[in-house]
C-alpha cells in the first residue's frame, strides 16, 4: 500500500513543475515582447529625427 501512495504522490507532483516551467516560459516570452516593441518605438524616434534632418538638406 505504501508504494501505490508513493506512486499516486509522485503523479500529483509532477503537473506543479510542468506548471512552472510553462509560467516561466510564458513569462520570458512577454518580457521578449515588451522589449522589442521597446525598442520598435526607439528605433522610431530616431527614424523621424532623421527624416526631419535628411528634410534639412
Amino acid at each position: 500500500m505504501d508504494k501505490l501512495q508513493a506512486v499516486l504522490d509522485s503523479f500529483e507532483k509532477q503537473p506543479k513543475a510542468k506548471a512552472s516551467t510553462n509560467k516561466k516560459r510564458k513569462w520570458r516570452e512577454i518580457e521578449q515582447l515588451k522589449e522589442k516593441f521597446q525598442l520598435e518605438k526607439e528605433l522610431r524616434a530616431y527614424e523621424d529625427s532623421l527624416e526631419y534632418m535628411l528634410d534639412e538638406f
